[in-house]
């Protein structure tokens, strides 16, 4: 018997023993050892195509337990932590940065599907908890009932659920109205590795010390477990809403359009401008081989209409830039069928796995009002001149779609063709291209990452992210899991896992 023979033996009947422990904390029915689902857990979107094609090279998880209970979540958090277990936070499953992938022999990936109940919905504190395997799909439904909003919106809003949401600092189609998810959270409740359960209060602000929900948010299962939260709710006007469209000259104008308004003190909740390359994909029907500028306004009838007078005046002030005005009817309906459903993941992969190409891979990067657009196109550039396999590359472009008063994101967004093995698919195209896209953002100040995390496959470049700061984040992991059990490679870069992501 070899060596890995030995070992995998060895490691083979360690978790039968855990399983069995494991048992006694839990229900059978509530633990998953079935090969198939495992598989599937072992990563999240990231690997899609070698996922599919059955060729994807990580370990596989022991199990997937679906607990009921923030009690169930403490048991099984002590458990893991006893025996320096892998712990892999699960909810909703549309990560898409490797945040869910395992690199681990021994995990367990605790799903919290199960916790999906709407606790109080509060239109007169303007709140409303829920569990975090809630859908945020059914809590809209649930306000969109009584006229209210959660102002959340997601392209992944149909299966998204909470606890994810927050865990990855999520952001939604309207942000620039009603802000990202760390915006809309009043308070919540989380589970340490030690057991420890932590409860935020829901207050509109206190200045008792650092904003410690800001350790929760955004810690994508590094440091905790997020088992319930309040967010805030908003008025619905949907009456009131007005597109607006315009093929423009070129993304430098749309920009200008886009800081024109925000800075003026305007909030569309939607301000997006297309290179020619993204506008093909998404607006094939109109976009002529131009640029497209998109704007959406909602809210009380005179913010709207105070809104649509600025988005005007500032079109007119670059008119220059602006080709020509497209029907209000046209950006609606495209808006309308932007959000995800499991039926168009389901085909999303079905047709990778048929033509042996990527439709839809993007990296998205902040930066000032002030680097942007330089960032695009030495971003463009440098991919056009030094990707090796520049010709397999059937789209090349981006969009910026979430505007602040400093500055604003770019969604930088490439489909391929795939000529290689599937397990050699992201060491060859996307991470190539990715570094190309961070080293250029983080060379003029901007940020790696604007809202869908480091997850595993941006965690080389943590340290550079943060400078000085890195600081600050190390020891919140050191103080919160100092065995390291939590979603081990993720955020915090690891030598280990350097072999997943460069093969």
């Amino acid at each position: 018997m070899t060596n890995e023979q030995i070992v995998n033996e060895e490691t083979a009947m360690v978790k039968e023993q855990l399983l069995k422990e494991l048992e006694t904390i839990i229900s059978v029915e509530q633990i998953n050892t079935d090969y198939e689902a495992l598989y599937d857990a072992s990563s999240d979107r990231y690997n899609k195509y070698a996922k599919a094609k059955k060729v994807l090279d990580v370990p596989m998880p022991m199990a997937i337990v679906y607990p009921h209970s923030t009690e169930e979540v403490q048991a099984l958090l002590n458990f893991c932590n006893k025996h320096k277990i892998n712990v892999i936070p699960r909810s909703g499953r549309t990560a898409t940065e490797g945040g869910l992938e395992n690199w681990k022999e021994i995990a367990l990936v605790i799903d919290g599907s199960r916790m999906n109940q709407i606790i109080k919905i509060d239109p007169y504190n303007m709140q409303a908890t829920v569990q975090a395997g809630v859908k945020l799909q059914t809590l809209e439904d649930e306000l969109r009932k009584i006229g209210y909003t959660t102002g959340h919106s997601p392209q992944s809003k149909p299966v998204a659920q909470y606890g994810g949401l927050l865990a990855t600092r999520s952001i939604g189609q309207f942000s620039t109205l009603y802000g990202a998810i760390e915006d809309m959270v009043v308070g919540l409740e989380c589970v340490f590795p030690n057991g420890h359960v932590s409860r935020i209060k829901n207050v509109p602000r206190r200045a008792g010390g650092p904003d410690i929900r800001h350790i929760v948010i955004g810690n994508e299962g590094t440091l905790c477990y997020i088992t319930e939260v309040t967010i805030k709710i908003f008025k619905y006007y949907p009456e009131n809403n007005v597109f607006h469209g315009y093929l423009i000259k070129d993304i430098d104008t749309g920009i200008k359009v886009l800081r024109e308004v925000i800075a003026n003190g305007f909030r569309p909740s939607v301000a997006r401008v297309y290179s020619e390359e993204d506008a093909r994909q998404h607006f094939s029907h109109f976009y002529k081989d131009k640029c497209v500028l998109i704007f959406m306004t909602e809210g009380p009838i005179g913010i709207v209409k105070a809104t649509n007078e600025a988005i005007e005046e500032a079109v007119t002030k670059f008119q220059e830039g602006i080709v020509e005005k497209v029907e209000d009817q046209l950006i609606e309906n495209w808006f309308n069928n932007l959000n995800w459903t499991q039926a168009h993941i389901d085909r999303e992969i079905q047709n990778m796995i048929d033509h042996s190409k990527h439709d839809g891979f993007t990296t998205e990067v902040s930066a000032d009002w002030e680097n942007i657009t330089k960032i695009y196109h030495n971003v463009m550039k440098r991919v056009k001149e030094e990707f090796d396999r520049f010709e397999d590359i059937t789209m090349l472009g981006g969009h910026s779609s979430h505007s602040y008063l400093n500055g604003t994101n770019m969604y930088f967004v490439y489909n391929y063709n795939i000529n290689c093995a599937p397990e050699d698919e992201m060491r060859i195209y996307h991470h190539p291209i990715q570094t190309i896209i961070v080293e250029e953002t983080l060379k003029l100040g901007g940020s790696m990452c604007h809202h869908h995390g480091i997850g595993k496959y941006r965690s080389e470049w943590t340290l550079e992210e943060h400078g000085s700061a890195y600081y600050m984040l190390e020891k919140l992991k050191e103080a919160f899991d100092p065995n390291g059990i939590m979603n081990f490679g993720t955020i915090f870069p690891q030598e280990e896992g350097l072999k997943y992501i460069k093969g």
